[in-house]
């Protein structure tokens, strides 16, 4: 069965979703592929154990403490490809920025994986389904320069000042 609740943020209302006590979404309201785009209903259960975990953590990041997000039980969904890049946006820590390119160049560099793209690369940052947790807005431009978030660019600003990224 999959559940969703809200959490009241700096950013406004956040939706969360898990299945079997995993986290499988994490939205700001109006972000782009809102609820991922599977179509299986959900219901509203806020006293699920990994709601209450999620809040906790979300809690303290907007403290300004720094959880790594591997304290939570997520479900990483995805392609391949997507994985791989999930993985990549994990290790940025906070207050750093890693580009498009940037990104592409160390999954080129993976013995025995096909030739990516920065184009390719933004295709999955943009469907991340766990924003925030999985931190696709510490993503840039070659340039070092705002491109591209589900969320917006202004939320995507307020994050990176929040963690203390130069931007």
């Amino acid at each position: 069965m999959r559940y969703f609740t809200s959490y009241e943020s700096p950013l406004g209302r956040l939706t969360l979703a898990c299945e079997e006590g995993r986290l499988t979404g994490l939205w700001t309201d109006g972000q782009q592929y809102f609820g991922g785009a599977d179509g299986v209903p959900a219901s509203r259960d806020d006293s699920q154990p990994v709601f209450l975990q999620a809040k906790e953590w979300l809690d303290r990041y907007f403290r300004g403490e720094q959880p790594p997000a591997t304290e939570l039980p997520l479900q990483i969904s995805g392609s391949a490809f997507r994985q791989r890049v999930y993985q990549v946006l994990l290790g940025i820590p906070y207050g750093r920025t890693m580009s498009y390119r940037d990104i592409a160049a160390r999954l080129n560099a993976q013995p025995g994986q096909a030739p990516t793209s920065a184009r390719a690369v933004g295709g999955a940052v943009g469907h991340n389904l766990l924003s925030i947790l999985i931190p696709c807005h510490r993503v840039v431009g070659a340039d070092g320069g705002l491109t591209g978030y589900a969320g917006g660019l202004a939320r995507k600003q307020w994050l990176l000042h929040h963690e203390g990224a130069e931007i």
